[in-house]
Protein backbone atom coordinates (compact mmCIF):
# COMPACT_ATOMS: atom_id res chain seq x y z
CA UNK A 1 0.00 0.00 0.00
CA UNK A 2 1.14 3.48 -1.06
CA UNK A 3 1.93 6.47 1.16
CA UNK A 4 -0.60 8.61 -0.96
CA UNK A 5 -3.45 5.83 -0.62
CA UNK A 6 -2.70 5.91 3.26
CA UNK A 7 -3.29 9.76 3.26
CA UNK A 8 -5.75 10.15 0.39
CA UNK A 9 -6.25 14.19 1.91
CA UNK A 10 -2.48 14.76 0.77
CA UNK A 11 -3.76 14.29 -2.60
CA UNK A 12 -6.30 17.56 -2.70
CA UNK A 13 -5.26 20.59 -4.30
CA UNK A 14 -6.07 23.35 -1.37
CA UNK A 15 -8.19 25.69 -2.58
CA UNK A 16 -6.46 28.61 -4.16
CA UNK A 17 -8.23 31.14 -2.03
CA UNK A 18 -5.41 30.22 0.68
CA UNK A 19 -2.74 31.64 -1.96
CA UNK A 20 -4.59 35.05 -1.41
CA UNK A 21 -3.97 35.33 2.51
CA UNK A 22 -0.18 33.79 1.93
CA UNK A 23 1.16 35.69 -0.57
CA UNK A 24 -0.74 39.17 0.74
CA UNK A 25 2.68 40.06 2.92
CA UNK A 26 4.76 39.62 -0.41
CA UNK A 27 3.30 43.06 -1.17
CA UNK A 28 3.15 44.79 2.20
CA UNK A 29 6.18 46.49 2.48
CA UNK A 30 6.17 48.05 -0.94
CA UNK A 31 2.41 49.29 -0.62
CA UNK A 32 3.04 50.90 2.93
CA UNK A 33 6.18 52.89 1.51
CA UNK A 34 4.02 53.43 -2.21
CA UNK A 35 1.26 55.05 -0.39
CA UNK A 36 1.82 55.91 2.98
CA UNK A 37 5.61 56.50 3.18
CA UNK A 38 5.31 58.22 -0.59
CA UNK A 39 2.24 60.64 0.91
CA UNK A 40 4.10 61.58 3.73
CA UNK A 41 7.95 62.38 1.48
CA UNK A 42 5.70 64.24 -0.54
CA UNK A 43 3.49 66.46 2.67
CA UNK A 44 7.63 67.05 3.42
CA UNK A 45 8.77 68.52 -0.16
CA UNK A 46 10.92 65.52 -0.77
CA UNK A 47 11.18 65.56 -4.70
CA UNK A 48 9.21 62.94 -6.68
CA UNK A 49 12.38 61.57 -8.39
CA UNK A 50 14.11 60.82 -5.11
CA UNK A 51 10.48 59.04 -3.94
CA UNK A 52 10.38 57.02 -7.01
CA UNK A 53 13.94 55.69 -6.45
CA UNK A 54 13.44 54.83 -3.24
CA UNK A 55 10.34 52.88 -4.51
CA UNK A 56 12.20 51.33 -7.90
CA UNK A 57 14.84 49.64 -4.73
CA UNK A 58 12.08 47.58 -3.23
CA UNK A 59 12.35 45.66 -6.53
CA UNK A 60 15.70 45.76 -6.80
CA UNK A 61 16.12 41.92 -4.78
CA UNK A 62 13.24 40.52 -6.98
CA UNK A 63 14.91 41.22 -10.39
CA UNK A 64 18.01 39.19 -9.28
CA UNK A 65 16.30 36.53 -6.70
CA UNK A 66 17.43 33.71 -8.59
CA UNK A 67 20.35 33.65 -7.40
CA UNK A 68 19.21 32.78 -3.89
CA UNK A 69 16.20 30.69 -5.33
CA UNK A 70 17.90 27.20 -5.45
CA UNK A 71 18.07 27.92 -1.53
CA UNK A 72 14.38 27.39 -1.08
CA UNK A 73 14.41 24.49 -3.23
CA UNK A 74 17.21 22.65 -1.83
CA UNK A 75 17.57 23.37 1.82
CA UNK A 76 14.50 23.77 4.87
CA UNK A 77 11.17 23.10 3.84
CA UNK A 78 8.59 25.75 1.83
CA UNK A 79 6.95 26.66 4.71
CA UNK A 80 10.15 27.26 7.05
CA UNK A 81 11.27 29.66 4.25
CA UNK A 82 7.65 31.55 4.51
CA UNK A 83 7.91 32.29 8.24
CA UNK A 84 11.30 33.74 7.57
CA UNK A 85 10.39 35.71 4.75
CA UNK A 86 6.95 36.88 6.77
CA UNK A 87 9.20 37.70 9.18
CA UNK A 88 11.69 39.85 7.90
CA UNK A 89 8.71 41.85 5.47
CA UNK A 90 7.52 42.45 8.99
CA UNK A 91 10.57 43.65 10.85
CA UNK A 92 11.09 46.25 7.48
CA UNK A 93 7.45 47.98 7.64
CA UNK A 94 8.43 48.36 11.51
CA UNK A 95 11.60 49.91 10.98
CA UNK A 96 10.04 51.88 7.85
CA UNK A 97 7.62 53.73 10.50
CA UNK A 98 9.84 54.08 13.15
CA UNK A 99 11.92 56.60 10.56
CA UNK A 100 11.94 60.37 10.31
CA UNK A 101 9.85 60.74 6.91
CA UNK A 102 12.30 63.37 4.88
CA UNK A 103 14.76 64.05 2.27
CA UNK A 104 17.83 62.71 4.85
CA UNK A 105 16.32 59.49 5.34
CA UNK A 106 16.20 58.59 2.52
CA UNK A 107 19.92 56.51 2.22
CA UNK A 108 18.49 55.16 5.50
CA UNK A 109 15.04 53.83 3.76
CA UNK A 110 16.46 52.25 1.09
CA UNK A 111 18.74 50.09 2.78
CA UNK A 112 15.96 48.82 5.04
CA UNK A 113 13.66 48.55 1.59
CA UNK A 114 16.45 46.21 0.01
CA UNK A 115 16.87 43.71 2.91
CA UNK A 116 13.04 43.58 3.78
CA UNK A 117 12.61 42.73 0.01
CA UNK A 118 15.07 39.99 0.32
CA UNK A 119 12.77 38.54 2.97
CA UNK A 120 9.53 38.79 0.49
CA UNK A 121 11.42 37.17 -1.97
CA UNK A 122 11.96 34.25 -0.13
CA UNK A 123 8.53 34.51 1.23
CA UNK A 124 7.17 35.14 -2.24
CA UNK A 125 9.15 32.18 -4.07
CA UNK A 126 7.92 29.70 -1.04
CA UNK A 127 4.61 30.63 -1.90
CA UNK A 128 4.80 29.82 -5.70
CA UNK A 129 7.03 26.47 -4.98
CA UNK A 130 4.08 25.74 -2.73
CA UNK A 131 1.11 26.74 -5.66
CA UNK A 132 3.22 25.11 -8.67
CA UNK A 133 2.91 21.81 -6.97
CA UNK A 134 0.10 21.72 -6.11
CA UNK A 135 -1.93 23.17 -8.81
CA UNK A 136 -3.75 20.94 -11.72
CA UNK A 137 -2.16 22.47 -14.84
CA UNK A 138 -6.05 22.78 -16.17
CA UNK A 139 -6.42 25.36 -12.69
CA UNK A 140 -3.02 27.67 -12.81
CA UNK A 141 -5.36 30.73 -14.36
CA UNK A 142 -7.37 30.17 -11.31
CA UNK A 143 -4.69 29.84 -8.71
CA UNK A 144 -2.50 32.50 -10.37
CA UNK A 145 -5.35 35.02 -9.91
CA UNK A 146 -6.12 34.26 -6.42
CA UNK A 147 -2.05 34.57 -5.39
CA UNK A 148 -2.27 38.12 -7.28
CA UNK A 149 -5.54 38.87 -5.85
CA UNK A 150 -3.20 38.76 -2.66
CA UNK A 151 -0.24 40.81 -3.96
CA UNK A 152 -3.13 43.22 -4.92
CA UNK A 153 -4.52 43.94 -1.26
CA UNK A 154 -1.41 43.31 0.45
CA UNK A 155 -0.08 46.51 -1.09
CA UNK A 156 -3.32 48.42 -1.79
CA UNK A 157 -5.58 47.81 1.61
CA UNK A 158 -1.93 47.69 3.99
CA UNK A 159 -0.93 51.11 2.54
CA UNK A 160 -4.40 52.95 2.22
CA UNK A 161 -4.60 51.85 5.71
CA UNK A 162 -2.19 53.15 6.95
CA UNK A 163 -2.01 56.55 4.96
CA UNK A 164 -5.73 56.46 6.64
CA UNK A 165 -4.89 55.91 10.13
CA UNK A 166 -1.63 58.41 9.87
CA UNK A 167 -3.82 61.13 7.82
CA UNK A 168 -7.28 60.66 9.40
CA UNK A 169 -7.29 59.41 12.74
CA UNK A 170 -4.34 61.10 13.74
CA UNK A 171 -2.07 57.87 14.89
CA UNK A 172 1.88 57.56 14.63
CA UNK A 173 4.05 55.93 12.08
CA UNK A 174 5.00 54.24 14.75
CA UNK A 175 2.01 52.63 16.22
CA UNK A 176 0.95 52.37 12.53
CA UNK A 177 4.01 50.57 11.01
CA UNK A 178 3.46 48.12 14.50
CA UNK A 179 -0.17 47.15 13.69
CA UNK A 180 1.13 46.88 9.63
CA UNK A 181 3.61 44.46 11.09
CA UNK A 182 1.29 42.17 13.36
CA UNK A 183 -1.20 41.76 10.14
CA UNK A 184 1.86 40.85 8.09
CA UNK A 185 2.43 37.95 10.74
CA UNK A 186 -1.09 37.24 10.87
CA UNK A 187 -1.00 35.61 7.39
CA UNK A 188 1.15 33.08 8.00
CA UNK A 189 -1.61 30.78 9.99
CA UNK A 190 -2.87 30.31 6.65
CA UNK A 191 -0.26 28.06 6.24
CA UNK A 192 -1.67 24.89 7.01
CA UNK A 193 -4.30 24.81 4.96
CA UNK A 194 -1.60 23.97 2.18
CA UNK A 195 0.88 20.83 1.83
CA UNK A 196 4.31 20.66 1.58
CA UNK A 197 5.38 18.80 -1.56
CA UNK A 198 7.65 16.24 -1.21
CA UNK A 199 10.94 16.95 -1.50
CA UNK A 200 12.81 17.11 -5.34
CA UNK A 201 15.90 14.68 -4.19
CA UNK A 202 16.82 12.54 -1.64
CA UNK A 203 20.49 14.19 -1.45
CA UNK A 204 20.98 16.24 1.96
CA UNK A 205 23.16 19.47 2.25
CA UNK A 206 23.56 22.21 -0.21
CA UNK A 207 26.05 22.61 -3.02
CA UNK A 208 26.56 25.64 -5.04
CA UNK A 209 27.78 24.05 -7.35
CA UNK A 210 24.75 21.84 -7.59
CA UNK A 211 22.80 24.49 -6.91
CA UNK A 212 24.45 26.22 -10.28
CA UNK A 213 23.73 23.22 -12.46
CA UNK A 214 20.10 22.93 -11.13
CA UNK A 215 19.38 26.28 -11.81
CA UNK A 216 21.14 26.13 -15.83
CA UNK A 217 19.18 22.88 -16.42
CA UNK A 218 15.50 24.69 -15.40
CA UNK A 219 16.37 27.88 -17.11
CA UNK A 220 17.30 25.32 -20.34
CA UNK A 221 14.25 23.57 -19.93
CA UNK A 222 12.56 26.56 -20.08
CA UNK A 223 14.28 28.39 -22.86
CA UNK A 224 14.41 26.19 -25.20
CA UNK A 225 10.60 25.60 -25.75
CA UNK A 226 8.34 27.76 -27.46
CA UNK A 227 5.99 28.64 -25.03
CA UNK A 228 8.94 29.02 -22.67
CA UNK A 229 10.93 31.75 -24.67
CA UNK A 230 7.89 33.74 -25.59
CA UNK A 231 7.22 33.29 -21.48
CA UNK A 232 10.79 34.98 -21.10
CA UNK A 233 9.89 37.92 -23.67
CA UNK A 234 6.52 38.63 -22.11
CA UNK A 235 8.35 39.19 -18.99
CA UNK A 236 11.42 41.23 -19.55
CA UNK A 237 8.81 43.53 -21.87
CA UNK A 238 7.59 46.76 -19.85
CA UNK A 239 4.10 45.12 -20.63
CA UNK A 240 1.33 46.40 -17.88
CA UNK A 241 4.57 47.32 -15.42
CA UNK A 242 2.43 49.75 -13.72
CA UNK A 243 4.94 52.37 -12.98
CA UNK A 244 2.42 55.13 -12.63
CA UNK A 245 0.77 53.48 -9.80
CA UNK A 246 3.60 53.53 -7.42
CA UNK A 247 3.49 57.74 -7.51
CA UNK A 248 -0.19 57.84 -7.21
CA UNK A 249 0.53 59.65 -3.90
CA UNK A 250 2.58 62.04 -4.86
CA UNK A 251 0.77 63.28 -7.85
CA UNK A 252 -2.95 63.54 -6.47
CA UNK A 253 -2.54 67.49 -5.26
CA UNK A 254 -2.49 68.23 -9.04
CA UNK A 255 -6.06 66.44 -9.44
CA UNK A 256 -7.16 68.44 -6.33
CA UNK A 257 -7.12 64.86 -4.89
CA UNK A 258 -7.45 65.27 -0.73
CA UNK A 259 -5.16 63.26 1.97
CA UNK A 260 -9.05 60.60 2.68
CA UNK A 261 -9.66 60.48 -1.14
CA UNK A 262 -6.01 58.98 -1.55
CA UNK A 263 -6.10 56.85 1.46
CA UNK A 264 -9.44 55.40 0.15
CA UNK A 265 -8.79 55.19 -3.69
CA UNK A 266 -5.19 53.50 -3.42
CA UNK A 267 -6.29 51.78 -0.29
CA UNK A 268 -9.51 50.12 0.25
CA UNK A 269 -11.12 50.76 -3.58
CA UNK A 270 -8.04 50.28 -4.98
CA UNK A 271 -7.24 46.64 -3.26
CA UNK A 272 -10.69 45.15 -3.88
CA UNK A 273 -11.02 46.47 -7.71
CA UNK A 274 -7.13 45.09 -7.84
CA UNK A 275 -8.35 41.95 -6.57
CA UNK A 276 -11.09 41.87 -8.53
CA UNK A 277 -9.29 42.73 -11.80
CA UNK A 278 -6.65 39.39 -11.03
CA UNK A 279 -9.58 37.01 -9.99
CA UNK A 280 -11.35 38.00 -13.49
CA UNK A 281 -7.98 37.65 -15.30
CA UNK A 282 -7.39 34.26 -13.51
CA UNK A 283 -10.84 33.16 -15.31
CA UNK A 284 -10.01 34.70 -18.68
CA UNK A 285 -6.10 32.76 -18.72
CA UNK A 286 -8.04 29.63 -18.11
CA UNK A 287 -10.36 30.23 -21.51
CA UNK A 288 -7.82 32.45 -24.29
CA UNK A 289 -3.70 31.54 -24.44
CA UNK A 290 -2.76 32.85 -21.27
CA UNK A 291 0.23 35.05 -23.15
CA UNK A 292 -2.19 37.16 -25.69
CA UNK A 293 -4.47 37.38 -22.42
CA UNK A 294 -0.82 39.17 -21.18
CA UNK A 295 -1.01 41.58 -23.94
CA UNK A 296 -4.59 42.17 -24.18
CA UNK A 297 -4.63 43.80 -20.13
CA UNK A 298 -1.47 45.78 -20.93
CA UNK A 299 -3.16 46.90 -23.90
CA UNK A 300 -5.63 48.03 -21.88
CA UNK A 301 -4.11 49.95 -19.37
CA UNK A 302 -1.41 51.55 -21.62
CA UNK A 303 -5.10 53.18 -23.01
CA UNK A 304 -6.35 53.92 -19.61
CA UNK A 305 -2.99 56.40 -18.42
CA UNK A 306 -3.68 57.81 -21.88
CA UNK A 307 -6.97 58.71 -20.65
CA UNK A 308 -6.35 60.06 -17.69
CA UNK A 309 -3.81 61.93 -19.11
CA UNK A 310 -6.55 64.06 -21.94
CA UNK A 311 -9.22 64.05 -19.03
CA UNK A 312 -10.01 67.26 -16.52
CA UNK A 313 -7.92 66.94 -13.82
CA UNK A 314 -10.23 66.80 -10.94
CA UNK A 315 -10.63 64.51 -7.61
CA UNK A 316 -13.72 63.10 -9.51
CA UNK A 317 -11.29 62.02 -12.69
CA UNK A 318 -8.53 60.73 -10.02
CA UNK A 319 -11.24 58.47 -8.34
CA UNK A 320 -12.75 57.02 -12.10
CA UNK A 321 -8.65 56.40 -13.78
CA UNK A 322 -7.32 55.68 -10.78
CA UNK A 323 -9.48 52.47 -9.83
CA UNK A 324 -9.55 51.82 -13.71
CA UNK A 325 -6.10 51.79 -13.70
CA UNK A 326 -5.85 49.22 -10.18
CA UNK A 327 -8.21 46.95 -12.68
CA UNK A 328 -5.88 46.47 -15.03
CA UNK A 329 -2.86 46.36 -13.16
CA UNK A 330 -4.95 43.04 -11.41
CA UNK A 331 -5.48 41.96 -14.66
CA UNK A 332 -2.03 42.18 -15.84
CA UNK A 333 -0.74 40.80 -12.56
CA UNK A 334 -2.47 37.81 -13.02
CA UNK A 335 -1.86 37.20 -17.02
CA UNK A 336 2.03 37.39 -16.04
CA UNK A 337 1.84 35.02 -13.47
CA UNK A 338 -0.54 32.49 -15.23
CA UNK A 339 2.07 32.61 -18.20
CA UNK A 340 4.74 31.76 -16.03
CA UNK A 341 3.33 28.78 -14.24
CA UNK A 342 2.21 27.56 -17.58
CA UNK A 343 5.77 27.83 -18.87
CA UNK A 344 7.63 26.31 -15.88
CA UNK A 345 5.82 23.06 -14.85
CA UNK A 346 7.10 21.46 -11.78
CA UNK A 347 10.29 20.34 -10.71
CA UNK A 348 12.55 23.33 -8.91
CA UNK A 349 10.33 25.14 -8.90
CA UNK A 350 10.83 28.52 -6.81
CA UNK A 351 14.12 28.10 -9.11
CA UNK A 352 12.56 28.78 -12.22
CA UNK A 353 9.65 30.73 -11.39
CA UNK A 354 12.53 33.31 -9.70
CA UNK A 355 14.16 33.28 -13.31
CA UNK A 356 11.16 34.38 -15.13
CA UNK A 357 10.29 36.59 -12.12
CA UNK A 358 13.49 38.26 -11.87
CA UNK A 359 13.40 39.36 -15.56
CA UNK A 360 9.32 40.75 -15.52
CA UNK A 361 10.47 42.79 -11.77
CA UNK A 362 13.03 44.18 -13.85
CA UNK A 363 11.03 46.33 -16.29
CA UNK A 364 8.69 46.84 -12.98
CA UNK A 365 11.95 48.45 -11.48
CA UNK A 366 12.87 50.82 -14.48
CA UNK A 367 9.43 51.64 -15.10
CA UNK A 368 8.96 53.26 -11.74
CA UNK A 369 12.68 55.19 -12.47
CA UNK A 370 10.90 56.56 -15.86
CA UNK A 371 7.67 57.08 -13.81
CA UNK A 372 9.38 59.01 -11.59
CA UNK A 373 11.65 61.07 -13.87
CA UNK A 374 8.69 62.16 -16.36
CA UNK A 375 6.85 63.32 -14.01
CA UNK A 376 9.54 65.17 -12.55
CA UNK A 377 10.62 66.42 -16.03
CA UNK A 378 8.01 66.24 -18.33
CA UNK A 379 5.05 66.68 -15.55
CA UNK A 380 2.02 64.34 -14.71
CA UNK A 381 0.47 64.42 -17.84
CA UNK A 382 3.99 63.62 -19.64
CA UNK A 383 4.78 60.48 -16.64
CA UNK A 384 0.92 59.30 -18.18
CA UNK A 385 1.88 59.45 -21.99
CA UNK A 386 5.29 58.14 -21.35
CA UNK A 387 4.23 55.24 -19.98
CA UNK A 388 1.44 54.24 -22.25
CA UNK A 389 4.10 54.80 -25.25
CA UNK A 390 6.60 52.48 -23.70
CA UNK A 391 4.23 49.97 -23.05
CA UNK A 392 2.47 49.83 -26.16
CA UNK A 393 5.95 49.44 -27.85
CA UNK A 394 6.93 46.73 -25.60
CA UNK A 395 3.25 45.05 -27.46
CA UNK A 396 4.08 45.53 -30.58
CA UNK A 397 7.95 43.88 -30.17
CA UNK A 398 5.98 40.85 -28.29
CA UNK A 399 3.01 40.60 -31.38
CA UNK A 400 6.17 40.37 -33.89
CA UNK A 401 8.31 37.89 -32.24
CA UNK A 402 5.07 35.66 -31.58
CA UNK A 403 4.32 35.21 -34.70
CA UNK A 404 8.17 34.45 -35.79
CA UNK A 405 7.55 32.01 -33.70
CA UNK A 406 4.54 30.78 -34.92
CA UNK A 407 5.73 30.36 -38.52
CA UNK A 408 9.07 29.08 -37.28
CA UNK A 409 6.76 26.46 -35.51
CA UNK A 410 4.05 25.40 -38.17
CA UNK A 411 6.22 23.29 -40.80
CA UNK A 412 7.45 21.57 -37.38
CA UNK A 413 4.19 20.81 -36.32
CA UNK A 414 3.63 19.75 -40.03
CA UNK A 415 6.33 17.01 -40.20
CA UNK A 416 5.16 16.13 -36.86
CA UNK A 417 1.74 15.44 -38.12
CA UNK A 418 2.90 13.20 -41.01
CA UNK A 419 5.87 11.39 -38.93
Amino acid sequence: MSASSLHPASRRASHPAVYFVLFAPFSALSGYLGIAAAYALAQAKVPAEAIAGLLAVTFMPHAVKFLWAPIVDLTLTRKTWYLIGCAGSAAGIFITGMTPYRLESIPFLTAVAVAAGIAASLLGMSVESLMAHATPAQEKGRAAGWMQAGNMAGASLGGGLALWMMEDLHVSPMLTSSLMAVLTLVCAAALPLVREPAPESSNEGFSLRASARAAGKDLWEVASSRLGLLAILVCFLPIGSGGAGNLWSVVAPDWHARAATVALVTGVLSGIVSAGGSLLGGFICDRMDRKWAYCLFGGLQALCALAMAAAPHSESSFVIFTTLYALTTGLCYTGYAAVVLEAIGKGAAATKYSLLASLANMPLSWMTLVAGYSQTHWGNNGMLQSEAAIGAAALAVFALAAKVAQRRAGPAAEAAGTA
